[in-house]
């Protein structure tokens, strides 16, 4: 399912990429986004564990990009927060006699096969600092 994983992960390192030299603290980025510190580090540690940020504690600690955001697509941050687009199923079980029943699951897996590719064409194409330039 969607959620807003995408979203916080490139509002962090937009910020990040605005602010190359500085280590941000949580607090701060949370403050940007309005949102929790402790979301903010669950996904910092993601980013940590995906090698884009680096990170050091105690007072002047924080978080900053370790790669140049002209080599961090757009796809990849897709892929660090999603495996896939899937825009769920339903709950209950189809009716395995309907015509519709009976294959709606695998028509909807296969839509979203279709968007996962559209999805990953488009965002490709799109650095970081492409995106980063347009604030």
């Amino acid at each position: 399912m969607l959620s807003g994983k995408f979203a916080i992960t490139i509002h962090i390192l937009t910020l990040l990429t605005k602010f190359p030299n500085d280590f941000l603290s949580s607090e701060f980025i949370a403050g940007s986004i309005n949102l929790n510190p402790v979301l903010v580090r669950k996904e910092i540690a993601n980013l940590k564990a995906h090698h884009i940020v680096e990170s050091k504690e105690g007072k002047n600690g924080g978080t900053k990009l370790a790669k140049n955001p002209t080599d961090i697509t757009l796809k990849e941050i897709f892929q660090m927060t999603f495996d896939t687009i899937n825009l769920g199923y339903a709950k209950n079980q189809p009716h395995p006699d309907c015509p519709v029943g009976k294959k709606i699951n695998e028509n909807l897996s296969v839509l979203y096969a279709d968007l996962n590719e559209k999805v990953s064409l488009e965002l490709k194409n799109i650095t970081l600092e492409d995106f980063s330039n347009h604030f």
